[in-house]
């Protein structure tokens, strides 16, 4: 049919549908060629240099500060609070008189015992010469054998009212010594339980104060069970350091010695409890605080190490991102030996002064270029992160490492995401081409769109 021979509305209809076709055609290629422009600009990125140095590997626990030692001191004996001798948050000596009782009740109770050892000690000395007396006359047979008997009867029994008399003295000097209470152990005094003028009972509960001992002082911390066969072996070698961080971990409050090692493990949380001992003349430890313990278990001497950001995880295993002379990114597998806070020790997979990827990855593709800066203001793997003390410890022998780009990056030999892009071919996808197939597949439109170029190109597309 010929268009002459349509109506004119029909006309005007088909011409509008010939050149929107027209346009879409036209207007393929310019999306293609600005999507493959932005794919091409350089990544921006932040790498570390591997350097080779000595790491410390710590074992990590949460754990609590706990006085060294703990004494409640109570009354021995029943009486009136005469005298306090200490003030609330003092430091104290062992022996030193914290407190007094009204002594005049055991005062009298020692001189009544001292009496009475007098009475006896007399009375012994008499019935002694008395029966020196009926020795001499039995063996002038004056007096029979019995009396002689009875006499010295009557000496035991008075050397035996003296012995007690001596014991009721030295239990009456006790009792008077018990009217001074005085601190058990150093220390320092808690809040006074309890005021002067009061009666005070050896069996009143609270007490009248708790002294503690905070030089030295103990943390309690548990780890994992599956830690403790190198904890005891690396006991075996002798003292195991044990530092003490705050709460946060960017605070450290001292180093102590491992002291002792639970005998049990609890079955509910799977850990084992561990109890070491610090030095605190600074008291910057104080009971029932919580901290952060970190065990050194070992020291890797010359050890190829980087910053734990850079390893990533794939179905095949750990690697990173490198950078080369050539300002590309490469995919280097790594054998990642433990993670140690902030660092990674790497012990096959890269040479000292290898740079690596700490930041950008998930922009990457093999064989792109980059734009590289040092992270940190130009610190190597050596630096990075020596300041982050109190981070956990990740122990990953196969594991699964830490950092925030764990996750398989995309477009990593690796990651899934690469069974789907486009074979090389300098070809432009055509505009039909489902989204698997196009270079900017499957990554965040922040990604896919620089400064706005990309999105502009494909807004032409059908």
């Amino acid at each position: 049919m010929r268009l002459a021979s349509l109506p004119a509305a029909a006309r005007v209809r088909g011409l509008a549908a010939f050149l929107a076709v027209s346009a879409g055609c036209t207007s393929a290629k310019p999306a293609a060629s600005a999507a493959e422009s932005a794919a091409a600009r350089p990544v921006a990125v932040s790498v570390a240099a591997a350097a080779r140095r000595d790491v410390p590997v710590f074992l990590d626990g949460l754990g609590s500060v706990a006085a060294w030692k703990t004494v409640t001191v109570r009354a021995q004996v029943d009486g009136r609070l005469d005298k306090v001798r200490f003030t609330e948050g003092q430091k104290v000596k062992r022996g030193e008189v914290l407190a007094e009782i009204d002594p005049r009740p055991f005062l009298a109770q020692l001189h009544q015992a001292e009496g009475a050892l007098a009475r006896d000690s007399a009375l012994l000395k008499n019935n002694r010469l008395n029966l020196e007396r009926y020795v001499t006359l039995r063996k002038q047979e004056l007096v029979a054998p019995q009396q002689a008997d009875d006499q010295q009867a009557a000496v035991d029994q008075y050397a035996g009212a003296v012995s007690m008399d001596q014991a009721q003295i030295e239990n009456a000097r006790l009792q008077l010594s018990y009217a001074q209470i005085t601190s058990p152990i150093d220390g320092v005094t808690g809040v006074r339980l309890i005021d002067e003028g009061n009666l005070i009972r050896a069996s009143d509960a609270g007490g009248l104060v708790v002294v503690t001992q905070l030089d030295p002082i103990a943390v309690l911390f548990t780890l994992p069970e599956d830690d403790l066969p190198r904890v005891l072996a690396r006991q075996k070698k002798g003292p195991v350091p044990v530092e003490a961080y705050n709460r946060e971990g960017d605070v450290h409050l001292g180093t102590g010695e491992l002291v002792v090692v639970d005998n049990q493990i609890n079955q509910s949380t799977a850990t084992v409890r561990l109890k070491a001992a610090f030095p605190n003349p600074e008291q910057k430890l104080w009971p029932n605080q919580f901290v952060k313990a970190r065990l050194l278990l070992d020291v890797r001497k010359d050890a190829i190490v980087i910053p734990a950001v850079a390893v990533q995880r794939g179905p095949k295993g750990t690697f990173v991102y490198t950078v080369g002379a050539d300002k590309t990114a490469a995919v280097q597998p790594v054998q990642v030996a433990e993670i140690s806070g902030a660092l990674a020790i790497i012990t096959q997979g890269l040479s000292e002064a290898a740079s690596v990827v700490v930041e950008g990855q998930n922009q990457l593709r093999p064989g792109a270029q980059v734009n590289a800066s040092r992270a940190g203001g130009g610190r190597g793997a050596g630096e990075h992160g020596a300041d982050e003390r109190g981070t956990a410890e990740h122990r990953s022998r196969g594991g699964r490492p830490g950092g925030p780009h764990a996750a398989a990056a995309p477009g990593s030999p690796e990651s899934p995401e690469s069974a789907h892009k486009e074979p090389s071919g300098g070809k432009e996808p055509a505009s039909g081409a489902s989204p698997a197939a196009s270079p900017t597949a499957g990554r965040p439109d922040a990604e896919r769109r620089p400064n706005g170029a990309a999105g502009a190109a494909s807004a032409g597309q059908p």
